[in-house]
């Protein structure tokens, strides 16, 4: 099992208290919702045309990086619609009988949010292809030469789906979203911004000082930077007075080992292994999981795409190399 990661921008929630405390803090309209500008006024405008119409909204695919609030995304779309929000995974539909249960519980103008659209069965897609496309579902009765198809009307509902992949989604399946959008990685006045939110929804008082600290380790990632926040504060509650100061914030970040560009030991010691052992040659990604661990797919969602934006390591066609920055980098902090 992968030890958890700070910096991981995978959502963690260890309990139920864990949980509230991160639904708390999730906007629940446009206008608390800070960044992602262009996606937020064409949605407006198409919520706002559905709404006008009397029609249920339009498919809605978000995809990117995790932690930048996909599922956040979703429950304003809900709110600002009116309707309500049910929420599944791809992974949690493990039959077409399952998602044929979730359909007919709907009601007209309700969005279903699917997390991870990308890992739905390839027979459970087909029948969510009429249900998208027609509002119909069909469904076979019974067995053998007994059996026959049955189509049932459906409400007209609204798919929202979220992946980090959309490159595993099948081409007719990502055709019936009529609405596609990338969110993208904040700016750090934007991250600034968010933790200055966070900071008010928890009570706590928080200087400029420790805002700038955070606003550059955080990945520009919004759970990131609500998890180091909140890491800061216990910090401060237990050896300071409670109010997240500089001081106190630099502290907290030095016993987490988040650097100064939010980098954490997973990330050096992969840059290190990688000098150490190939020098200025490429390495292969299966070379790499073997070198720190982890999993082939866990480097490349999760450790690659915040190193690349550093520009620390680089893409070539025969692997990844380590860039003169990301060595730089390394012998800053040794």
């Amino acid at each position: 099992m992968a030890i958890q990661r700070i910096v991981d921008a995978e959502e963690h929630l260890e309990d139920t208290s864990e949980r509230a405390v991160e639904v708390s803090l999730r906007p629940i309209t446009f206008a608390e919702y800070i960044g992602q500008e262009r996606i937020k006024a064409n949605l407006k405008l198409a919520i706002d045309a559905a709404k006008k119409r009397g029609d249920a909204l339009d498919h809605v695919l978000l995809y990117g990086p995790p932690g930048l609030g996909k599922t956040t995304m979703a429950g304003v779309i809900a709110h600002e619609m009116g309707t309500n929000l049910r929420i599944t995974a791809g992974p949690a539909i493990e039959r077409a009988g399952d998602l044929a249960s979730i359909l007919t519980n709907l009601s007209d103008g309700d969005v279903l949010f699917i997390d991870e659209i990308h890992r739905l069965h390839r027979a459970i897609e087909e029948v969510l292809y009429a249900a998208m496309e027609d509002y119909k579902l069909d469904i076979v009765i019974g067995k053998g030469p007994a059996a026959r198809s049955v189509r049932l009307d459906l409400p007209r509902f609204t798919v929202i789906g979220a992946t980090t992949r959309t490159g595993s989604l099948a081409g007719p399946l990502r055709d019936r979203f009529g609405l596609i959008h990338r969110l993208e990685y904040y700016a750090e006045s934007e991250i600034g911004q968010i933790l200055r939110r966070t900071a008010k929804i928890l009570e706590s008082d928080i200087t400029t000082d420790a805002v700038k600290l955070l606003e550059v380790r955080s990945r520009l990632t919004p759970r990131i930077a609500n998890r180091l926040l909140r890491r800061v504060r216990d910090y401060a509650d237990v050896h300071a007075d409670g109010s997240i100061g500089g001081q106190s914030t630099m502290k907290a970040l030095e016993m987490l080992e988040i650097d100064e560009l939010g980098l954490d030991p997973a990330d050096r010691n992969m840059l290190r292994l990688m000098i150490e052992r190939y020098d200025d040659r490429p390495v292969g990604l299966n070379t790499i999981a073997a070198l720190t661990g982890d999993e082939a797919t866990t480097i490349e969602d999760y450790y690659e795409p915040y190193l690349i934006q550093l520009g620390m390591i680089e893409r070539t066609p025969r692997g990844r190399v380590v860039t003169q920055r990301g060595r730089k980098h390394l012998d800053m902090i040794k």
